[in-house]
Order: C-alpha cells, then structure tokens, then sequence
C-alpha cells in the first residue's frame, strides 16, 4: 500500500533520486502507476484534467467548486442543489412581489 512501492517490479522506488518514469514507458501515459491507481479516482477534478477532459469541469451554481458533470448537472452535490433552487425560489417570489 506504499506510494513508493511497485508491484510489477516488487521492490521501493528509490525517495532521494530521479523519478525512473522518465527512463521506463511501460505505458502510453506518462503518469506513474500510483498516480493513475491511487491519487486520480480520489479526485474526479484532477482526473478529468489528466484523462483530457479538462474542459469537462463545470462550475457549481450555488458554491463555486468545479466538480465533473453527470449529464446535465448544474450542482456539485445533492445539498447544494437544495439550497441553489431555494435561492431561486426566493429570487423569483421577490421579483413576483416588486412587479405586483
């Protein structure tokens, strides 16, 4: 489970040189294996940027954090669409109120 350990070759990569990546492709990717299989499904953001999607990431209408749309998703998660549709609701009922 280390982050310097490769299962492929069995042994640590070495902490005080130069990352071997750059000297073995065993991949199209030029990211580490650990990189790939650890850090990216951890973060859907870095991962669409690295996998090409990086103009996948959408903007949360309510907060602001970018986040990887499902379809046609407007909010990044379930309590921000909550309090994003509140908002404009209550948006709506006051400039119903100003026009009557």
């Amino acid at each position: 489970m280390c982050a310097n350990y490769d299962s492929h070759y069995k042994e640590c990569l070495p902490l005080d040189g130069t990352c071997y990546m750059f000297c073995i492709a065993y991949t199209n990717s030029p990211l580490c294996k650990y990189f790939r299989n650890a850090v990216l499904p951890l973060n859907p953001e870095l991962e669409a940027v690295f996998n090409g999607g990086g103009s996948a990431l959408k903007e949360c209408k309510f907060c602001g954090n970018g986040f990887v749309p499902v379809g046609r998703q407007a909010y990044c998660s379930d309590s921000c669409e909550l309090d994003g549709r509140r908002r404009d609701a209550a948006l709506r009922a006051k400039k119903y109120r100003r026009k009557t």
